[in-house]
């Protein structure tokens, strides 16, 4: 029986969008949509709040030959007393991914503040908190029919690598290996793989910059100012290891999606190059299946 082929998504943060207040230029979204069919990608992930239709029947309209593979959603699970709203609004989430044929919610531990650059320390209670709203949510989106996944993310809750181990003894929920996030927080994605073959529920692809990531660690610069200078590269051009984080990947049986996702920020003003979302990501893309190709050439 031959290699099941790799399931291939993308996301609009991958062409600037993105929940952030003042992240950048927002691109229109039949412009965002049109440009992932015509590189031949099949599937995406949602996008922010209000970007794309919150009506299901509209929101299958415009996708047209796009499958919606999830959707991600940074909420502040640590607070007892937004417990029933985060929850009730993940719900909401659930039924709309659910009712366009999504699989999986994407769910991170955000601060209650605008961005990522900010990032306050958690009390025990309020790690308990965080915990048990990740078990109710994954509960009401398994009534959708909908897998959740824990994304540890730059400047939230579950980022570092202490975090992360944390949070997998703690919580049965998988982990979405986003190959970014987790080297800028200090965790070697393909070890994590490895450490927790049967926690990874969905991945991520990214490629990074490690002296803009050694920046963002020693508090040199903010995440948000590290995107914009460009810490994200197409897959290939940056200084994670590719071939060994999918050969892990493989190693552990893998079947779910690979999200090309390299958040990009373009000038709030409209001056930017607005048609590099889309090379970088045909790059990515390329890159990406070569990798694939070589590796069942001569699987490890």
């Amino acid at each position: 029986m031959g290699t099941p082929a790799a399931k291939i998504a993308t996301a609009p943060i991958s062409w600037g969008v993105c929940e952030v207040p003042g992240w950048g230029w927002v691109l229109d979204r039949e412009v965002v949509l049109r440009e992932m069919s015509e590189l031949g990608l099949r599937a995406t992930e949602l996008g922010p709040p209000g970007y794309l239709p919150s009506e299901p029947a509209e929101l299958l309209a415009l996708l047209g030959d796009l499958r919606l593979v999830g959707g991600f959603v940074a909420a502040p699970l640590h607070e007892p007393e937004r417990q029933a709203e985060t929850i009730a609004d993940a719900d909401r989430l659930a039924g709309l991914l659910a009712s366009a044929g999504a699989e999986v919610l994407v769910l991170a531990a955000a601060t209650g503040l605008d961005g990522y650059d900010e990032r306050p320390e958690l009390t025990e209670a309020q790690w308990h908190t965080l915990i048990d709203t990740c078990g109710r949510i994954r509960d009401t989106a398994a009534t959708h029919r909908l897998r959740t996944v824990l994304h540890p993310h730059v400047g939230t809750h579950v980022e570092r690598e202490p975090e992360v181990e944390r949070f997998v003894a703690d919580s049965d929920l998988p982990l979405c290996l986003d190959t970014g996030h987790l080297l800028i927080g200090g965790v070697d994605p393909v070890e994590l793989a490895r450490r927790h073959p049967g926690r990874i529920g969905h991945v991520h692809l990214k490629d990074v910059r490690a002296d803009l990531v050694r920046r963002v660690r020693n508090g040199e610069i903010s995440y948000t100012g590290a995107v914009a200078d460009g810490i994200y590269v197409p897959l290939g051009d940056g200084d994670v290891d590719l071939d060994a984080m999918l050969a892990s990947l493989s190693e552990v049986d893998y079947r779910g999606w690979y999200v090309l996702e390299q958040d990009t920020a373009l000038p709030v003003d409209g001056s930017g190059d607005e048609d590099r979302p889309r090379r970088d990501t045909e790059r990515s893309l390329a890159y990406l299946h070569e990798v694939l190709r070589r590796q069942r050439r001569h699987p490890a």
